[in-house]
């Protein structure tokens, strides 16, 4: 079945840094486009970035463009999501997602990373 495992998830200090990975398992990861979103506390879920099958197109919301960068390794059935210049609004649990900016609705995801950004 289906299974996507993030980790890299934890506390750091504003300004900081954080890298995302998600394993994927029982689906053929190459020929999916793969998503992040992420939910805050007491608010829904917010579609943070996408990719392509090949790697070679990227997206971001706005909230997070020129900061976070997605990328994925299709040999090893990862993804990642690089965070930089954290804001304590990127608090939040971010999970991976089969399916593009457009379909991840329907798609299945992991059980999700605790990011906290706080002095």
């Amino acid at each position: 079945q289906v299974q996507l495992v993030e980790s890299g998830g934890g506390l750091v200090q504003p300004g900081g840094s954080l890298r995302l990975s998600c394993v994927a398992s029982g689906f053929t990861f190459s020929s999916n486009s793969m998503t992040w979103v992420r939910q805050a506390p007491g608010k829904g879920l917010e579609w943070v970035s996408a990719i392509s099958t090949s790697g070679d197109s990227t997206s971001y919301a706005a909230s997070v463009k020129g900061r976070f960068t997605i990328s994925r390794e299709n040999a090893k059935n990862t993804l990642y999501l690089q965070m930089n210049s954290l804001k304590p609004e990127d608090t939040a649990v971010y999970y991976c997602v089969t399916g593009s900016s457009t379909t991840w609705r329907r798609g299945v995801s992991g059980q999700g990373t605790q990011v906290t950004v706080s002095s």
